[in-house]
């Protein structure tokens, strides 16, 4: 019994001598490790002010400059541990975490696609600059001022004032269009005069009017053309220029 206890505490002292060895031998390892995570810590708190005031030029979206921040600074501070562990020598530490982190990477991908989809679109959205915050656009058969582009879902309020969520997917993937990239359309009126009107003098009566109203610019012009002989009238379309951002306008514009 004597001789297991002390075959036992001999093999003890051995075990904490050789860790205490190693210890002294990786300390200028461990002193470097640690300045590099400290570092990598400190770096990753100070970048996300400076990626926030370089990302408000590109991306207008405060939750898409959010998540792209986040993940700028995630991504220091992994970059700071895996030189830490390539410095202490945890070679075989650092490639169990990086197959621990493609497989975690893979399952969470897998499990979250639509998520993912939806999140990668918006960021496509926010950064590519074509909906910004205001835009009146139309998708999937509905029209609405953009009022919120987050992670996942673009909301806009129709006419009406109701909310329209809709996956940041859906819009990049299907054809929309955005009255807000043009400061100028050009709208459609169709009109009727009587038979016995003087077709010379209704152009350029109604062509006068439609320029004192809204002055053509850039080599613009208002154009009048006959179209057909009604029941009661001869009818021609009025096209030309005007000053917008939103559908509505065009319905003003008809009723002025």
């Amino acid at each position: 019994m004597e001789e297991q206890i002390s075959s036992s505490l001999s093999n003890l002292t051995e075990k904490l001598s050789g860790w205490v060895d190693s210890l002294i031998v990786n300390l200028p390892n461990i002193f470097i490790a640690t300045i590099v995570f400290t570092l990598a810590y400190w770096l990753s708190g100070n970048i996300q002010g400076w990626a926030n005031r370089l990302l408000k030029k590109v991306v207008k979206q405060q939750s898409i400059r959010g998540l792209l921040v986040n993940v700028i600074a995630i991504l220091v501070i992994a970059i700071g541990i895996l030189l830490a562990l390539a410095v202490l020598n945890l070679d075989g530490t650092l490639k169990s975490l990086l197959a621990g982190a493609g497989v975690a990477g893979l399952a969470i991908s897998l499990a979250l696609q639509g998520t993912l989809s939806n999140t990668f679109s918006g960021v496509f959205i926010a950064i590519k600059d074509e909906i910004n915050l205001g835009d009146w656009i139309v998708t999937q058969g509905i029209a609405g001022k953009v009022v919120e582009i987050d992670l996942r879902n673009t909301k806009l309020k129709e006419s009406d004032n109701n909310i329209a969520i809709i996956p940041n997917k859906l819009i990049l993937e299907n054809p929309f269009k955005n009255f807000g990239l043009t400061n100028r359309i050009r709208t459609d009126i169709s009109c009727g005069v009587a038979y016995s009107s003087d077709l010379k003098d209704v152009k350029q009566v109604a062509t006068k009017a439609i320029e004192e109203l809204y002055p053509q610019k850039n080599g613009e012009k208002v154009e009048l053309y006959y179209t057909e002989f009604g029941d009661s009238s001869i009818n021609f379309s009025l096209r030309f220029f005007v000053d917008a951002k939103e559908n509505r306008t065009a319905i003003e514009v008809k009723s002025e």
